[in-house]
């Protein structure tokens, strides 16, 4: 298949203005060509950091709060000390906008590595040199047309792992998991990967949470296996909070083929239909009316909070 015929949850329209963005390096703001690490960097070297995508609307951050919840637990979690306090974190988000004149419709990538190493082995003792932070915002509004044309899923033999082996929680720099599934799901002629979990229940996709329609009710699944999803967790608050039945739980491929409805949620596309998974057609191939209504609620959230 063209490679061209694909499309994506992160679709986005060409915006010239990003070939001159200033991107934060270590509390320096540098341009494009000039923004980068030392090859002996943790997160370069082994995949050893965390990250945080974010959207920004009419000068608002959405969610931001809950977004710094997760990079700090995150932290605290795999022991890095990020360096810098919430406030400084925030303060150096609104630098990176306010330098790039960034009112809305744009995207911010903020990432935390273990720092420079002093040799190029794992120990975290040899990161002796504080952590490394970046901080990216690109002008990017997603393309809607993917509201239209919809995602093709397929599912790949690669799964969500135990806690025990990486957490999928963790929204690490170690994202070769999912990109193994990515491009098995690609090759097979689909745009993004449908993942299960260790015991054969659906559980996401390699970069986005997933949900499915199913006579009126919205299933998800238990959560234990893939990322706490931001936007997920706004979806299912939207849809306790207007009496959409909605439930957490386990559930197979056999319900799956069968959904009336499905759709992926995050950060940047907020919700994407899915028409296809595995070659079966979901809806007609058209997004459902569960699908716009919780678009429009979302909506609504996002402009209550601005």
């Amino acid at each position: 298949m063209p490679e061209n015929d694909h499309v994506s949850t992160h679709d986005a329209p060409e915006d010239v203005r990003n070939a001159d963005i200033l991107i934060y390096v270590d509390g320096k703001l540098v341009p494009r060509e000039q923004a980068v690490v030392s090859v002996y960097d943790s997160g370069f070297m082994l995949g050893d950091g965390i990250w945080e995508g974010m959207r920004i609307y009419d000068g608002h951050i959405a969610f931001m709060d809950e977004h710094l919840d997760r990079l700090f637990e995150a932290a605290l979690y795999i022991d890095l000390d990020i360096g810098m306090t919430r406030r400084e974190l925030v303060q150096a988000v609104q630098e990176v906008l306010s330098a790039n004149q960034m009112q809305t419709d744009a995207h911010i990538r903020l990432m935390v590595t273990r720092g420079k190493k002093r040799k190029p082995f794992q120990h975290p003792h040899l990161s002796v040199f504080g952590s490394t932070i970046v901080i990216i915002a690109e002008h990017s509004k997603p393309d809607d047309s993917v509201i239209e044309k919809g995602i093709r899923l397929h599912t790949v033999p690669h799964h969500r792992g135990l806690p025990l082996t990486q957490d999928a929680k963790l929204n690490s720099h170690s994202k070769l998991n999912c990109i193994i599934a990515l491009n098995h799901a690609i090759r097979a002629g689909a745009d993004e990967a449908l993942m299960l979990d260790p015991f054969g229940f659906v559980n996401t996709t390699n970069a986005c949470n997933f949900f499915i329609v199913k006579r009126g009710q919205v299933w998800t699944s238990t959560g234990d296996f893939c990322m706490n999803g931001i936007t997920r967790q706004k979806v299912i608050d939207i849809c306790r909070k207007n009496e959409i039945p909605v439930f957490e739980r386990n559930f197979s491929l056999v319900d799956t083929y069968s959904a009336d409805e499905v759709f992926l949620t995050g950060t940047f596309g907020a919700q994407t239909p899915v028409f296809e998974i595995d070659g079966r057609v979901i809806g007609g191939r058209k997004a459902g009316p569960i699908f716009h209504r919780i678009r429009e609620l979302y909506k609504d959230m996002i402009a209550s909070e601005l």
